[in-house]
């Protein structure tokens, strides 16, 4: 059970920083001024990403994989939609995009900021040892964002683009899910 915890850190942190990227990479096209996009996308994403640490606490130890479970499923189905729901409401309602842009990477954010606490959660729980448990999760998420910070500009958004990179990324949050349901 720990080495497959420790694989879903490595393609939840993969998803995470993918949706991030996306999102970045989106209001970039559509909105211009990449510096600004990219750092403001990237701001609140991690603004973001530090609530759903937070609340995460409030989650009861005997919810702690159900609670897991049901964020893989809604970070999978926000963050592979999010780009294909953003053009859309780009060409629909034009003016007032920004807003919608930024409820959606904080909405994305906070789901994808208890995924990590969670799985720490899930993994304490097994008695593993601390400082064991801190230094394979963290060692594993960056690795998991080494990996999507290579793949996406250079394969990933050249050959699938953004909105079929989003749900390629969102189908790996839903078979995190599936998997821990038939395996835990």
């Amino acid at each position: 059970m720990n080495r497959l915890l420790i694989f879903s850190v490595f393609v939840v942190a993969s998803c995470g920083l993918a949706y991030e990227l996306i999102a970045g990479a989106l209001a970039s096209y559509l909105l211009g001024d990449s510096i600004l996009q990219f750092s403001s996308i990237i701001g609140c994403y991690l603004f973001a990403m530090g609530i759903g640490s937070h609340l995460s606490k409030y989650i009861p130890a005997q919810r702690t994989l159900d609670a897991f479970i049901e964020i893989e499923l809604l970070v999978g189905l926000v963050g592979g939609f999010s780009a294909l729901l953003l053009f859309v409401l780009f060409a629909w309602v034009g003016g007032p995009f920004r807003p919608l842009l930024y409820v959606l990477v904080l909405l994305t954010g906070i789901l994808v900021g208890m995924e990590i606490p969670l799985v720490m959660r899930i993994l304490n729980e097994q008695k593993t040892d601390f400082a064991e448990l801190v230094s394979r999760v963290l060692t594993f998420d960056y690795l998991g964002a080494l990996a999507v910070s290579l793949l996406f500009p250079l394969i990933l958004a050249p050959k699938l683009g953004l909105s079929r990179s989003a749900l390629f990324f969102g189908i790996l949050n839903v078979g995190i899910a599936l998997l821990a349901i038939q395996t835990f």
